[in-house]
């Protein structure tokens, strides 16, 4: 257990545009209920952003700042410095780069700060560098994009991880969960319990806990056969198997599974593992920069006319279309400078 000192240990949230609210909300509600608990003010935090302005977040709210990453910089060789900068990340995180905030992280680091991040921020700390060779964790939704720009990071399925002083978990509620455990580790078991109670929470998540129900329970399919043939094309979808041989993996005859996937899922096993692929570059085209060709050979396509066709074909538009479509909504939810937002 650490011992806290009298004055309360430091979390500064570096806010990105777009952050997710939930995420967001959920650290600072355990730190909150922890003072609440133990009757005075163990934990402090204070919100940071680029410049110090507002930040507005995915749901159209807008915080205020207390402080810049300048500022934050300068407080790091103050008694204003921080016990850890947690990087509250949320949509279009590609489109939030900032290279004084990466600074400002690797100096964090350098100077013994933890580090940390909440959903999408973990792009952040990749991109300062932060995460190579370490283990990490994501939203799952992100974990594609995220694979594919940053292959020296282990991402991890699991709903947090901890890997020495970085911390990163998958956003939502799971940063109530990751908070937790530094309360844990702080103040004990019977602290965080009684927090438990207060936010009427009937359990501790631990790290390795999963992200997303099993698929046999998002989809209602109880064939153990299907269920092992869907996992082996979830593990391959950037080299696809031939349909032969995951069926010959399972020791069934093609005209077997094909029954069995149509009766469980309604489509025949390649269909839906073309749905996987597609779903998987549509992921990758709406959440990173990756080029359009670039997505087609991440998910398995030979080509990118074939990538292209096969994609209109399922959602009624090209590539390029979802991506401009994209960009064009974050634009449109962008604020307005303070100048003409008062006009």
């Amino acid at each position: 257990m650490r011992t806290l000192s009298a004055e309360p240990r430091l979390f500064v949230f570096y806010l990105v545009p777009d952050f997710t609210m939930m995420a967001f909300s959920s650290a600072v509600e355990a730190l909150r209920m922890a003072n609440a608990v133990l009757g005075h003010d163990a934990y402090a935090w204070r919100v940071a952003t680029v410049d110090g302005g507002k930040v507005r977040a995915s749901c159209g709210l807008t915080l205020e700042a207390d402080s810049s990453v300048a500022v934050e910089r300068q407080h790091l060789a103050t008694l204003q410095r921080p016990s850890m900068a947690l990087v509250c990340g949320g949509k279009h995180i590609h489109r939030h780069v900032d290279r004084a905030a990466e600074a400002w992280l690797r100096e964090c680091r350098h100077r013994g700060v933890a580090v940390g991040s909440l959903c999408t921020g973990t792009h952040i700390l990749a991109r300062a560098g932060l995460l190579n060779e370490k283990k990490c964790a994501i939203h799952w939704e992100n974990i594609p994009g995220f694979v594919e720009q940053f292959g020296g990071a282990s991402v991890n399925t699991g709903i947090y991880e901890v890997d020495g002083n970085i911390f990163t978990c998958a956003g939502g509620a799971t940063s109530f969960d990751m908070i937790l455990h530094i309360i844990q580790h702080d103040v004990g078991e019977d602290i965080v319990s009684s927090i438990c109670e207060l936010a009427l929470v009937d359990r501790v998540r631990g790290p390795g806990e999963r992200q997303r129900l099993p698929f046999a329970q998002r989809v209602g399919v109880q064939d153990q056969t299907v269920l092992m043939l869907v996992e082996k094309m979830e593990r391959s979808l950037t080299e696809p198997m031939q349909i032969d041989e995951l069926t010959a993996s399972v020791g069934l005859s093609r005209r077997q599974i094909e029954r069995i996937f149509r009766t469980e899922l309604r489509c025949s096993p390649a269909r839906y593992y073309l749905k996987l692929r597609l779903e998987r570059a549509q992921h990758l085209l709406v959440q990173t920069s990756i080029p359009v060709v670039e997505v087609a050979i991440a998910c398995g396509f030979v080509s990118a006319s074939h990538f292209s066709k096969c994609y209109r074909e399922t959602y009624g538009c090209s590539p390029q279309e979802t991506r401009n479509r994209s960009t064009l909504n974050a634009r449109m939810r962008a604020p307005l400078p303070e100048c003409a937002s008062a006009a």
